[in-house]
């Protein structure tokens, strides 16, 4: 398979563009993350158009588990291209190293279509150190392999406790062996839950100047508007205020505590597919601080989002189920009563073959009770799909029942 496999990579791997190198804005993807022995990391870029130079200041995007794209600002500090050229060029590979580091997947330079899509994670879980002294060097340890695996969502949670975003069960089982073979660490995790998301129902706004509330006083003036936004775009962040109203800072505090405010929703789920716009604000100099702006932002900004209202929307895997002929009631009733939803039924002679979505969290339950039904004989495939609206009568993470919420 040796020579299929490098003629396999020839095809795929996009060829440098004739004249790319010189005068154009580099673009290019981090492909693989290494860690130092003294903790640093070595990023490995692709290269696909322009030049990169030792000590130039580089922006690559990131995109975050729920959908964001963020900036990511570095100056390269080292820069070893393969080959032992001084430059990296259009169709080469290099290793660079940039403060702060990066992740598997940033993007140097536009959005291509050969950008990767990976459907969002269905699952989330919460991770500790079975023994006490390993809990830092456990969340050292994920965040480390967040950075070298795009499919691995790992942030700081409550009770020095690491919150993760998997895509399944197996995924977890290879994490905890990954962490106790080559980080020597033991961890727990919570019991896999499905992973619920709300989205802005309408459009809700709310303000605040100079307020006291919670017994302190803000010295700061917030006025925000949360709206839906465009499916797939997860949460933006924008300005009506006049340009120069606020200092840098107090901008930056105010974008920041928003997207880190909307990781909880109305129902305790994140928050996605939204927009949320700065129309006013204001300061007293030289009083105001932008911890002023970082504790008043939370406030207003849940009460423009009761005011919006949410939708809660729980993942649907897309299945296909080969079934004996003389099983297709008996299957179909049970997907039924998951809550399937079906698209389709072919075949009949020997076999049929049943295609729907059904919710995610119904997945494993049919997996479970197929083969009784089938005398085993059954197949049965599942990826993930779209999310949809949870339907009245379902619970949600934190809430009796999901569905829309206002204020």
């Amino acid at each position: 398979g040796v020579a299929e496999l490098v003629e396999g990579l020839l095809g795929l791997i996009p060829a440098a563009t004739p004249g790319t190198s010189g005068g154009t804005e580099p673009r290019g993807t981090v492909f693989a993350v290494r860690p130092g022995p003294a903790g640093e990391r070595t990023a490995y870029l692709r290269l696909y158009g322009g030049e990169v130079h030792p000590r130039r200041r580089l922006t690559f995007l990131r995109r975050e588990s729920d959908g964001r794209t963020t900036e990511v600002s570095r100056r390269v500090t080292r820069l070893d291209v393969v080959g032992g050229d001084a430059t990296l060029t259009a169709g080469n590979i290099a290793a660079l190293t940039v403060p702060g580091g990066l992740r598997v997947g940033d993007r140097l330079g536009g959005p291509t279509d050969r950008a990767p899509q990976f459907a969002p994670p269905t699952l989330q879980t919460l991770v500790r150190a079975r023994h006490p002294e390993q809990a830092a060097p456990l969340r050292s340890a994920l965040l480390a392999l967040a950075d070298q695996d795009p499919l691995l969502h790992a942030r700081p949670a409550a009770s020095g406790a690491t919150a993760l975003l998997l895509y399944g069960e197996v995924q977890m089982e290879v994490l905890a062996a990954t962490l106790a073979e080559d980080f020597g660490i033991e961890a727990e995790f919570t019991p896999g839950r499905v992973r619920f998301l709300e989205r802005p129902a309408g459009t809700g706004e709310a303000a605040e100047e100079m307020p006291w509330l919670d017994r302190t006083r803000y010295f700061a003036t917030i006025g925000l508007r949360v709206e839906p936004g465009p499916r797939g775009s997860g949460g933006a962040f924008g300005y009506e205020t006049e340009l120069g109203a606020l200092p840098r800072a107090f901008h930056q505090a105010v974008e920041e505590t928003v997207h880190d405010t909307l990781r909880t929703g109305l129902t305790g789920a994140a928050v996605t597919d939204y927009r949320v716009t700065l129309i006013r604000s204001g300061f007293s100099s030289p009083l105001s601080t932008a911890a002023d702006f970082r504790g008043l932002t939370p406030l207003v900004l849940r009460r423009a989002l009761a005011r919006a209202g949410t939708v809660l929307h729980e993942p649907y895997q897309a299945f296909e189920a080969e079934v004996p002929a003389d099983t297709l009631a008996a299957v179909t009733a049970l997907l039924a009563s998951l809550g399937a939803d079906f698209t389709g039924t072919t075949g009949g002679d020997p076999a049929w073959i049943v295609t729907g979505e059904l919710p995610a969290r119904r997945v494993r339950e049919a997996e479970l009770r197929l083969p009784g039904l089938t005398r085993g004989e059954a197949v049965w495939s599942s990826r993930p799909c779209e999310d949809r609206p949870l339907k009245p009568g379902n619970s949600g993470p934190g809430t009796g029942v999901g569905g829309h919420s206002g204020e």
